[in-house]
């Protein structure tokens, strides 16, 4: 990560905060998003015809993506890698054979060509260099190696963050951060190019969770340990006042009709595969051995000619 970028995000907080989540009972209901992104992953694994005996996982969410991948994955060397030591205790549960690394920086402890498949779930969203994390993902594996990739964005969180804003603008006459800013699908499809991956594909998965009210809300993103852990955050607990307009706005904006609230969650997945001399590459420019035309069943007019009648 280059010097002068501006730090946007802490990680040592991030660690603390997923820390946190695990004694606050996470597994069983703050990692309900975890496990759907897990299965989602799985699901990718599997429609692969490849077995992936070397693999790592960064950010385990406790051991769900471990659950949830298939046997053939990491079945000769498996790594966990994640910033949350309690985290990361939870996950050698799911497979005690593994390897476990805390990270502690965004320099990721793997080495060149180790790897046939990484997997990095729900973190990149929390780092300040995404692009960097991409290519260090994609030399840690083998020509040909898969790499899937999900983090939260889209409109991730929308109503609330609006709702805290206008909040603290309206008592304060200034906004802090409080809820990081989420990329958008497109955006993030373009990271997979800009870190040399091949063949890359960008989806979205969006859940709806309801809620009492926004301060059950806010209690459910302590047990995903997904409270805020911007850089540029304010050190003192938000203003009872603010935290009380900003309830009401959310409510009044994001209301389920049952007298709770719903907030949106969009996971973007991610995926690539680390450039390989079997892969399929596009044909160079005129290089078709037959024509649009001839299979659509039509006449090919020469370029600027609008009659639409065949010439002689």
């Amino acid at each position: 990560m280059a010097e002068d970028r501006p730090q946007l995000f802490d990680l040592a907080t991030l660690a603390r905060r997923r820390d946190r989540a695990v004694r606050l009972g996470f597994a069983g209901r703050g990692d309900f998003l975890w496990r759907r992104a897990a299965d989602s992953i799985a699901e990718r694994v599997l429609d692969t015809p490849r077995e992936f005996p070397d693999a790592a996982i960064l950010g385990t969410g406790a051991g769900a993506v471990a659950a949830a991948l298939p046997p053939k994955v990491g079945a000769r060397r498996l790594v966990l890698v994640d910033p949350s030591p309690a985290m990361l205790g939870a996950a050698r549960d799911a497979r005690p054979e593994a390897e476990a690394v805390v990270m502690e920086s965004e320099t990721l402890p793997l080495a060149e060509g180790s790897l046939d498949l990484a997997v990095s779930c729900l973190l990149m969203h929390a780092i300040d260099d995404p692009v960097g994390h991409l290519v260090q993902l994609r030399r840690a594996l083998r020509p040909d190696g898969l790499l899937i990739a999900c983090l939260f964005g889209g409109q991730t969180l929308a109503g609330l963050r609006s709702a805290m804003a206008t909040a603290e603008s309206e008592i304060t006459g200034g906004i802090t951060p409080r809820v990081a800013p989420m990329g958008e699908l497109r955006d993030l499809g373009g990271l997979l190019g800009r870190a040399g991956l091949a063949l890359p594909v960008a989806d979205l998965e969006t859940t709806t969770a309801h809620y009492r009210d926004a301060l059950a809300l806010m209690r459910d993103l302590r047990l995903m340990g997904e409270t805020n852990a911007m850089a540029g955050r304010a050190r003192r607990p938000m203003r009872r006042d603010m935290l009380a307009r900003a309830a009401r706005l959310h409510a009044e904006h994001n209301g389920d009709g049952n007298g709770g609230v719903t907030a949106r969650y969009d996971i973007v997945f991610l995926t690539g595969w680390a450039p390989g001399p079997d892969q399929p590459k596009p044909l160079r420019p005129g290089s078709a051995a037959s024509r649009l035309a001839d299979a659509l069943g039509t006449v090919e007019l020469p370029a600027g000619d609008k009659t639409g009648k065949a010439k002689d």
